[in-house]
């Protein structure tokens, strides 16, 4: 725990030191006047006033600006031209002092010569009952890292981004996890490392899942070629298949959590894929749930500059061009309609703009009346931990980047509000 919270020190810290050296605005008084997109008006002109103009029209128009201007076209597949194996790993009836059943699956996906394994662990609430609805969402060091318990297995994935000694991390992301207050609520929880389906390292797109695919050789290099964000939302979707699989969760009931990089990635996961019925943002920042447009924190040349890897080539050309993206990320936002989704911020991460993420879901509330749904219905934002819970849900707390127990405080009452 003291080498988490040292991390989490020394990585804001050179984020300001960085903040600092590239000038960057966090200073709501210097946000430049900017225009959004409009959500319910077409390219060519027209104005959406029904639930169906949108589905029928808007809805793909934006869907397709997405993916060719900032996560990347995806990659073909041909059904059944992946062969997918689920292998139970291990089986704890005992875990959680007795409450929960805990469960490895080694999902491995494989296509002539090329294999990639995707590591879940699972944790079910340990009673007769069956159809749990799930919380679903990736970790960033490894399984081991979610909880201490030592029989939880090492990702080999780790060893391609990483030489440290693993088994001195176990744990150390427990703090994240609020396994135990999430099987106490009913719902079982299921998670996977992210480095299992995209190494995050720029250099390591072949080690990912993304050549499993058609087409990957043809149009890998290509300006509209989805990267990492794109690989993370698929391999999202190919846990959703096992989800579906098992009759022991209810698939009609997932709610789907990402933070920071993979708050990015579960939004655009879930604007893509209809199943997950509950999508929640947490501290996802610029490509995520934060406004473009206003420049706050960090800024799309920031971002493209750091991690060249994460979106598809075409977004470079909006770095210091915002006003030239033909979409914003309430529109993002909007893709996840008329299912629940729950944005969340902190009051000192600046970085991540958490103006600019409430307003992405203010913005993204005519969508939400469409079908008689209520948005956020403010445009002024709440005080500190005083969530909004509505079809579209915010929250700003106290503190820094991070997911804490009061955010899965939120989490859990909003799925609460909307699976019951």
């Amino acid at each position: 725990m003291k080498h988490f919270l040292s991390l989490i020190l020394t990585v804001l810290f050179a984020i300001s030191t960085f903040a600092q050296q590239r000038n960057v605005n966090q200073d709501e008084s210097k946000v430049p006047v900017f225009v959004l997109p409009e959500v319910l008006q077409c390219t060519n002109g027209e104005k959406v006033t029904s639930a169906g103009q949108w589905e029928k029209f808007r809805r793909p128009e934006l869907i397709n600006l997405f993916a060719k201007q900032i996560y990347g076209e995806p990659f073909a597949l041909t059904p059944s031209a992946i062969d997918i194996k689920y292998e139970t790993l291990s089986e704890n009836q005992n875990a959680l002092d007795g409450k929960a059943i805990c469960k490895q699956i080694k999902v491995t996906l494989s296509r002539r010569d090329l294999f990639r394994e995707i590591y879940l662990l699972i944790y079910l609430p340990k009673t007769s009952q069956e159809n749990f609805p799930v919380f679903l969402g990736y970790n960033f060091n490894g399984n081991h890292t979610v909880h201490s318990d030592p029989e939880i297995l090492i990702s080999p994935s780790l060893a391609k981004v990483s030489s440290r000694d693993q088994t001195l991390l176990r744990g150390s992301q427990a703090s994240r996890w609020s396994i135990e207050r999430i099987v106490n609520e009913g719902f079982a929880v299921i998670t996977a490392c992210y480095h299992d389906v995209f190494p995050d390292q720029k250099d390591l797109k072949e080690e990912s899942i993304l050549p499993l695919f058609d087409d990957y050789e043809a149009k890998k290099s290509g300006a509209h070629a989805e990267q990492a964000i794109g690989a993370w939302a698929k391999g999202l979707t190919l846990i959703m298949d096992y989800i579906e699989s098992e009759k022991v969760f209810d698939a009609k009931r997932v709610a789907l959590m990402g933070h920071s990089r993979q708050g990015k990635a579960t939004l655009w996961a879930g604007a893509q894929d209809s199943r997950f019925a509950i999508v929640i943002s947490n501290n996802s920042g610029c490509g995520g749930a934060a406004l473009s447009k206003r420049r706050f924190g960090e800024t799309v040349d920031l971002i493209t500059t750091s991690f060249p890897h994460w979106f598809c080539p075409a977004f470079n050309s909006y770095a210091n061009n915002e006003d030239a993206l033909p979409v914003d990320q309430h529109e993002l936002i909007a893709l996840i309609a008329p299912r629940p989704v729950y944005i969340a911020s902190a009051e000192e991460d600046l970085w991540a703009d958490p103006k600019g993420e409430f307003l992405s879901g203010v913005y993204a509330g005519p969508v939400y009346h469409l079908y008689g749904l209520k948005g956020l219905e403010t445009e002024e934002m709440p005080a500190l931990n005083s969530p909004i819970m509505n079809h579209i849900g915010y929250h700003i707390r106290n503190g820094v980047h991070d997911v804490t127990d009061y955010d899965w405080k939120c989490y859990i009452e909003f799925a609460n509000k909307h699976f019951k």
